[in-house]
C-alpha cells in the first residue's frame, strides 16, 4: 500500500486534556509509514464532536474515550454506529477490562484500556486505518 495521499482525519474525543494529548502524543501524525500523514481533532464536548459530524466534516476514524463525562464515549460510540451510513471505525478508551462488555454494545471496532499504553494504542491505530482503507 502506497504511503502517499489525502491525509487522514482522526477525530479525538475526551473532556479531560491529558488524555486527549496522550492519545495525541503516541499517535503522532505518522505512526507508520503504510499511511499518509495524520490530521488529528480534539473535541472536549460530545454535542462539539456532533457538530463536526453533522457539518459533514469526513473523519477516517473516531478515538472516543469510555470515561469522558458528562458524556462517555461509549453512547457516542454507538450513535455514529447506528446514524453513519458506512461509519468509519472507532477505537474506545475504556476505563477496566471488565468494561469490554461495554465496549461490544456500542459497537466499537477496538478497545484500549486506562492508562493508555502509547505502543498499544498506536499499533490498533494502525491496523484499524489499514483494515479500513483495504475493505474501503
Amino acid at each position: 500500500m502506497s504511503s502517499a495521499g489525502i491525509p487522514l482525519h482522526i477525530a479525538v474525543y475526551s473532556d479531560d486534556s491529558t488524555v486527549r494529548q496522550s492519545i495525541l502524543t503516541a499517535i503522532g501524525n505518522r505512526p507508520s509509514q503504510e499511511l499518509p500523514e495524520l490530521r488529528l481533532h480534539e473535541f472536549a464536548t460530545g454535542p462539539a464532536l456532533r457538530q463536526a459530524i453533522d457539518d459533514k466534516k469526513k473523519f477516517d476514524l473516531f478515538i472516543l474515550d469510555g470515561e469522558a463525562t458528562p458524556e462517555g464515549g461509549m453512547g457516542i460510540a454507538r450513535q455514529i454506529k447506528d446514524e453513519i451510513f458506512q461509519a468509519p471505525p472507532v477505537l474506545l478508551i475504556a476505563g477496566r477490562v471488565q468494561d469490554n462488555w461495554l465496549a461490544s454494545w456500542s459497537r466499537a471496532d477496538d478497545v484500549v484500556i486506562h492508562p493508555i499504553d502509547p505502543f498499544t494504542l498506536s499499533a490498533k491505530v494502525v491496523n484499524l486505518l489499514t483494515t479500513h482503507r483495504v475493505n474501503a
